[in-house]
Parts: structure tokens; C-alpha cells; sequence
């Protein structure tokens, strides 16, 4: 009989579930459900198709009636812990962290450029409602369901015409990426080239953490060539040259589900407000320029100070 030794309960699943260890650290087990199961089929399609990701063992359903996922284990932390245990007295990010992440990276991206697809216009418009979840966007929050906004998602997909759409991750970042492979592939759809690992370490500024980690420009920009070094190689063209676009619809995804509900949690209605903020910030900048700058991004801490000043809206 297994020995399974709980890790954590899964609250991004609609019916929860929970993640178990096995004994001897080489599988993992997860409950929940109808999404789980989809996930699972995905991520088998993922692995045949040469994915760096874990592979599924078993599946099935429980004696409680919930779905339950066997997979193997791709190491025990991700790159997220790994950038926190390195932390000296500083917020800079481990070098050592990056080249993993751009290793990693381009581990995923050359697959996902070998089965890449042609894009539409229309496939891109379902792209940018899918990963910006933008109907939960625009029922929370009104105003940002605007005609200024509708207008630069139509500048970001006119923009990406021509760039082939492949599997992705949708939710890509360093606590999904060990130095083996990627995992957690629960919002997983055709994405543009490049989109899920372009933004790595791009869309750290928009946590607002200050006792977390910070990618350098040189950090940043090292990574980057890295990616479009493998992009050029198997698709012809460099994914940095979109991140502009990329990162209007993942201001977006940080906004999402984001409106509290319980009008005393002034916390979570701090947070709401910033990223609030921070999706304007995007968009001042892209209708500019045409790129994004997340250097330029405050610290949660200082939107606070400065709303704080300002009083309420």
C-alpha cells in the first residue's frame, strides 16, 4: 500500500481537492474535479507531443467520487522557493534562477513551436478572452469595459497577426517551473507563440511585493535573448518584440477575480485598487509606445502611501 503524506488543499479547483506527496517523493496525487480530469488528458497530449512536463500515471475516481490524478514528481521546489532561499539581505534575483528559468523556457518553447498552428484573427480574439479573462474583468470591474480599451485589445491582436498559435500554460510563472519541467496546466489553450514564457520575469512587478525577488535589466534582457534565440531557430521571429501585447492582456488576467466581496477586508480592496492601477499603467504605455515597461510599476507599498496622501476616490 502507498504511504501519501498531505501537502496542500487545491483552491483553484471549483469543487477543491486536495495534493498528497507519496512516501518516497516521486509521485504526486491530486483530487477534484471535472476540470482535473481535463487537465490530465491535457497534459498526456503534452507529454506525447514532447512537453517538458509531468508525466500522468493513473487516473481515475475515487471512492468519494472525486477525480483523482497520479503524476510523476519533477522535483520538490519550484523556481519561486528557489529565488526566495537564495535571497542575501537583498531583492535581487538569483542568477542562478534565471538561467534555470531560461533553460526551462526554451525547453517549452521549442515544443511548443514545432506543433504550433496558424493564428486568425478570431483565434486570437478567443485568446485574449480566455487569458485575460476579460468577461470576470469587465463584470467587476464596468468602466474598464470600455471603448479605450476594447480599442488597444484590437490593436494587440491586430499585432500578433501572423504569429502562429500553440498549447500553453495561461497561468506561466516561476512557482509553476521547476528545473525539470513545467506543472499545473489548469488554465491550458491556444496561446500566441511566446506568451507563456516571454513573461517570466516580466510580470513579477505586478505581485507589488517588496520582501520578494527582483529581475535586473540585464537579468531580464539575458533571458529574453535566450528565448528568441530559441524562437528564431524554430519559428523565424523573436518573441520579445511582443511583449507589448502580451502584457496588456496579462493586466487584464492579474485584475481578474480580484473585487472583494467583503467590504471590510480592506486589504484584499488595496490590492484591487493597485492592480486597478497597474492595468491603466499598461495601457497609458502601450497606447504610447507600443511596448511595456513593469520597471517602471510601483511597489504595493507605494501605491498605498500615495492613496494614503491622496485620500479616497
Amino acid at each position: 500500500m502507498d504511504t501519501w503524506c498531505f501537502v496542500k488543499k487545491r483552491t483553484a479547483d471549483p469543487v477543491g481537492g486536495v495534493v498528497h506527496v507519496s512516501g518516497d517523493g516521486t509521485r504526486y496525487m491530486r483530487t477534484g474535479g471535472e476540470s482535473l480530469a481535463a487537465e490530465a488528458a491535457y497534459q498526456r497530449q503534452l507529454v506525447a507531443l514532447g512537453y517538458p512536463v509531468p508525466r500522468v500515471l493513473d487516473d481515475g475516481i475515487s471512492d468519494d467520487g472525486h477525480v483523482f490524478v497520479v503524476e510523476e514528481s519533477l522535483g520538490e521546489r519550484p523556481l519561486h522557493e528557489m529565488a526566495l532561499a537564495s535571497l542575501d539581505g537583498t531583492r535581487a534575483l538569483s542568477d542562478t534562477v534565471v538561467d534555470l528559468a531560461a533553460e526551462v523556457g526554451g525547453r517549452l518553447l521549442r515544443a511548443q513551436a514545432v506543433h504550433a498552428v496558424s493564428a486568425t484573427s478570431q483565434a486570437l480574439s478567443v485568446w485574449v478572452r480566455a487569458a485575460g479573462w476579460t468577461d470576470n474583468v469587465f463584470t467587476e470591474n464596468p468602466d474598464v469595459d470600455s471603448s479605450r480599451v476594447r480599442a488597444a485589445l484590437d490593436r494587440a491582436v491586430a499585432q500578433l497577426v501572423g504569429v502562429p498559435l500553440v498549447r500553453g500554460h495561461l497561468d506561466y510563472g516561476l512557482p509553476n517551473v521547476l528545473p525539470a519541467g513545467v506543472i499545473d496546466w489548469q488554465h491550458h489553450g491556444l496561446v500566441p507563440l511566446g506568451y507563456d514564457v516571454a513573461l517570466a520575469l516580466e510580470i513579477i512587478p505586478f505581485k507589488g511585493c517588496t520582501e520578494s525577488y527582483v529581475a535586473g535589466p540585464e537579468q531580464r534582457r539575458r533571458y529574453l535573448e535566450t528565448l528568441n534565440e530559441v524562437a528564431r531557430a524554430t519559428a523565424g521571429q523573436p518573441v520579445s518584440q511582443h511583449l507589448g501585447p502580451y502584457l496588456l492582456v496579462k493586466a487584464l488576467f492579474f485584475l481578474a477575480l480580484m473585487k472583494p466581496t467583503d467590504p471590510a477586508r480592506t486589504d484584499k480592496r488595496l490590492k484591487w485598487h493597485y492592480r486597478r492601477h497597474l492595468l491603466m499603467e499598461v495601457l497609458e504605455q502601450y497606447e504610447r509606445t507600443g511596448v511595456v515597461d513593469t520597471a517602471r510599476f510601483s511597489t504595493l507599498g507605494g501605491f498605498a502611501a500615495r492613496r494614503g496622501a491622496a485620500g479616497p476616490p
